[in-house]
């Protein structure tokens, strides 16, 4: 049975030579990462105030790297004590792990520095932004690719330090045929997904910004990730579409190669319309108007009825939106015009009457045409009246 006294007097005299082989190495490695994450991080917000690309990165990497260092200096003292083999294995895979996360930070943070310094010289602000909105689409959708590639290599190698998951791996790959066919299956989603977002990428069928018809609504791309788009409607809703739908499906895209636009508004009027008179007003409304782009300017008839004809006047503008509003001021101002100047030029409903046979039954004509674009996303001809 052991002595009480001796006990208490082992404690009270502890080894400091012990201590010292334990305290010295820590002590220093702390103190040194601790000195090397300070200066880091005052050296990053310094930085951080510079717009330049070579600023942006050093500032994607400094962070990472003031957690880094520290740790790898941690490792390296753990290795210089006399520490039990059992307990140095289990502190220094922790360290490894912890070093594998600020190494994929690295990465991720230098994927996103390049994309935003990609994206701040390519701004989409401008008049003439297809350039930009084709390489702003590349940078996203590759940048996004290329951080979730990053994340999926980096947690597989984290992995892969277990020896469990090690040998889970050889199993699997024992029996690479079934395993592979129920993965592909099972991920046939996300890879489609992925090969979407990287057609997408490089053969550009959307862009951000452009000008889309999907699944019957008018919208412009808002935003491209690594899975779907998001399609901004006009009336300010969200169309969330994945991405293989657009590799899969027909869609309209108004603004593929340029955002430029024909816009038409039609109108029914009587046959006496001089039709001269209305070229000349339509060519007057589109010179007063800002919104005219100056390519396009015509007045034609392009179908005729029992009773009326129609008249489809045809004008452009930069973009989309500018169409529909000028469409609805030429066809506004050209009524306006006709009901001062030439009253008789609007249609009607007209009477005949037998004298013999009394009163007949007024014939109705055709009612105006409703307008052609009930919708900011309608674009096409209106539809003839009944007969």
């Amino acid at each position: 049975m052991s002595d009480p006294s001796y006990a208490t007097a082992a404690w009270a005299a502890p080894d400091w030579r012990l201590l010292g082989a334990y305290a010295i190495p820590i002590g220093a490695a702390l103190l040194l990462g601790l000195l090397v994450h300070f200066v880091l991080r005052r050296l990053a917000r310094r930085i951080a105030l510079k717009e330049s690309t070579r600023a942006r990165i050093a500032h994607a990497v400094i962070l990472p790297l003031a957690f880094a260092l520290p740790l790898m200096f941690l490792g390296a003292a753990l290795r210089a004590v006399p520490m039990p083999e059992a307990h140095l294995q289990a502190w220094v895979h922790g360290l490894r792990l912890a070093v594998f996360a600020c190494f994929t930070w690295l990465l991720v943070r230098i994927v996103g520095a390049v994309e935003a310094s990609i994206l701040r010289h390519n701004p989409m602000e401008v008049a003439d932004n297809l350039h930009a909105r084709r390489i702003q689409t590349q940078t996203r959708v590759l940048g996004r690719v290329a951080q979730g590639a990053i994340l999926l290599l980096g947690t597989a190698l984290a992995l892969m330090t277990f020896p469990a998951v090690r040998q889970v791996g050889a199993t699997l790959l024992a029996s690479a045929g079934i395993a592979g066919l129920v993965a592909g299956i099972a991920a046939r989603p996300v890879f489609g997904n992925l090969i979407a977002g990287l057609q997408i990428a490089l053969a550009q069928p959307i862009r951000l910004d452009d000008v889309v018809i999907v699944e019957g609504e008018w919208g412009r791309i808002e935003e491209i990730t690594s899975t779907y788009v998001v399609v901004r409607i006009w009336d300010e809703r969200r169309l969330v579409v994945p991405l293989s739908w657009f590799i899969e499906n027909p869609f309209q895209n108004w603004t593929r190669r340029t955002a430029q636009m024909l816009g038409t508004a039609f109108l029914w009027l009587d046959y006496r319309t001089p039709m001269e008179e209305v070229r000349a007003e339509l060519e007057r409304i589109c010179r007063a108007d800002p919104r005219w782009d100056g390519r396009v300017c015509i007045a034609q008839v392009t179908e005729t009825g029992e009773h009326v004809m129609q008249v489809r006047l045809l004008v452009s503008a930069r973009d989309s939106g500018e169409a529909f509003d000028l469409r609805c001021a030429v066809r506004e101002r050209m009524i306006d015009f006709l009901a001062r100047h030439h009253p008789y030029a609007l249609p009607r409903l007209r009477a005949q009457i037998d004298r013999d046979a009394g009163p007949a039954a007024p014939r109705r004509g055709p009612a105006p045409g409703a307008p052609d674009s009930p919708r900011a996303e309608d674009g096409g001809a209106a539809a003839a009246p009944p007969a």
